[in-house]
């Protein structure tokens, strides 16, 4: 991931966690490679569906010596209460997150009403020759690993902003690296 970081995401996972606040939910925490950057005064609940994956976040945890919770858990059906936290972060991981509109939508359920939404991912390029790459890219990863090159995470976030019960308002959005890389920060209103 270091490589990827560097060439292709640049400091988007700095630029995520410095915006986060509060009480915050960690979709698909990993390895827990966010955890070194939050600000001091977060106190992270990071989830993940893989046991492994808990295991080296919770390692790289206790070398950091931080109190994060760190569990496992489905992005899809997400153990809190509604309106429970003040940030969901979600860094590269929606692109693999098998229904990941159900994922946005219980992100939104557990962010509380003035909440950040801080999402990154890489998505479909607006470049059309970069895009005929990834959906050629897609072709394998999809069936062997479930891995999406082409989600676009900011236009299904703006149809659900659509609905009742998810009012959500993007305040920055960025796109970079041939258009593939997306990186927002949105707060959910009250309805």
């Amino acid at each position: 991931m270091a490589r990827f970081d560097r060439w292709l995401f640049r400091d988007t996972r700095t630029w995520i966690c410095s915006r986060a606040r509060g009480e915050v939910l960690e979709i698909a925490v990993g390895t827990g490679l966010n955890l070194p950057l939050y600000p001091p005064s977060c106190r992270v609940t990071g989830i993940d569906i893989s046991a492994e994956m808990i295991e080296h976040a919770r390692r790289r945890r206790d070398g950091l010596g931080r109190g994060d919770e760190l569990r496992l858990g489905d992005a899809e059906s997400i153990d809190l209460p509604d309106h429970s936290v003040d940030t969901v972060v979600c860094t590269f991981s929606c692109c693999a997150i098998p229904d990941h509109l159900q994922a946005l939508r219980e992100m939104l359920r557990v962010l509380r009403p003035g909440g950040r939404l801080l999402l990154a991912d890489h998505i479909a390029s607006d470049w059309a020759s970069v895009r005929v790459g990834q959906r050629l890219i897609e072709a394998v990863t999809i069936p062997i690993a479930g891995e999406h090159f082409t989600r676009r995470p900011a236009a299904d976030l703006a149809e659900l902003a659509g609905l009742a019960d998810h009012p959500i308002v993007v305040q920055e959005r960025e796109r970079f690296t041939f258009g593939i890389v997306e990186r927002l920060a949105a707060e959910r209103v009250s309805p």
